[in-house]
């Protein structure tokens, strides 16, 4: 590549399976903050490209045909990056096969549940007036708990989420899975998980990833602007 990929780019979870996966790929890449506490996400720019007023969002001035391309979901850009690459979507039928299934395991289970989870059981409460929901609480915390044992029961058998192998599905399941402490979750009966956690933490491709935007964040559960924004509208 010559020309950088653009990426439309908060540092929540969502945003930072992208930048993870561009830096472990070596890719080039800009990126644009949308600051989805301040509305960003509704402006007619981004929305040009993310319909569904959601980030990340990216475009690819070299798509496939040579001529720009653009992409909403980090699913989907993730499976377009690894096909892009030819880097960590499996080498065979059968791993792609099980890296397929992991992120979509990720994108339908994790990310809601963690999610939901966040939601009720920090962001709620501090609304005014507050939204302290025991039912959804308990709900959401026990679901993500149920996942984090579906996984850690996966990584008994294996190094990496699909196999023996990085993939994106780990790119994408690790942001969310970093917030277990904020999903009232415990490491103590996931030993495999918690290895798997620490692995990936330390490698630079990941830790520089997460960091982006960082410094940016407010906190949702005492900015009432960005609560109006994020919960509200």
């Amino acid at each position: 590549m010559t020309a950088p990929i653009q990426l439309h780019y908060w540092p929540t979870p969502n945003g930072k399976k992208i930048t993870i996966a561009l830096e472990e790929m070596g890719l080039p890449y800009e990126v644009h903050f949308v600051n989805i506490g301040a509305g960003d996400q509704f402006k007619p720019e981004f929305l040009a490209i993310a319909p569904n007023n959601r980030m990340p969002a990216i475009v690819d001035p070299e798509g496939p045909d040579g001529a720009p391309l653009s992409l909403f979901e980090s699913g989907a850009i993730l499976q377009y990056l690894a096909r892009k690459t030819g880097k960590f979507g499996g080498s065979n039928a059968r791993e792609q096969a099980a890296v397929e299934q992991w992120l979509m395991w990720q994108m339908g289970g994790v990310g809601p549940m963690a999610g939901q989870a966040h939601h009720f059981l920090k962001y709620a409460p501090s609304m005014d007036p507050p939204h302290d929901l025991p039912y959804a609480k308990d709900r959401y915390r026990r679901e993500v708990g149920r996942l984090y044992g579906v996984l850690d029961k996966q990584l008994a058998k294996t190094r990496y989420a699909a196999g023996d192998f990085l993939s994106i599905a780990d790119f994408a399941i690790w942001p969310w899975a970093m917030g277990w402490q904020a999903q009232e979750q415990t490491l103590d009966d996931k030993p495999n998980f918690k290895r798997w956690l620490d692995e990936l933490a330390a490698r630079p491709a990941f830790e520089k990833g997460a960091a982006i935007g960082m410094e940016r964040r407010s906190d949702a559960a005492t900015d009432k602007k960005a609560q109006e924004i994020l919960f509200k509208r």
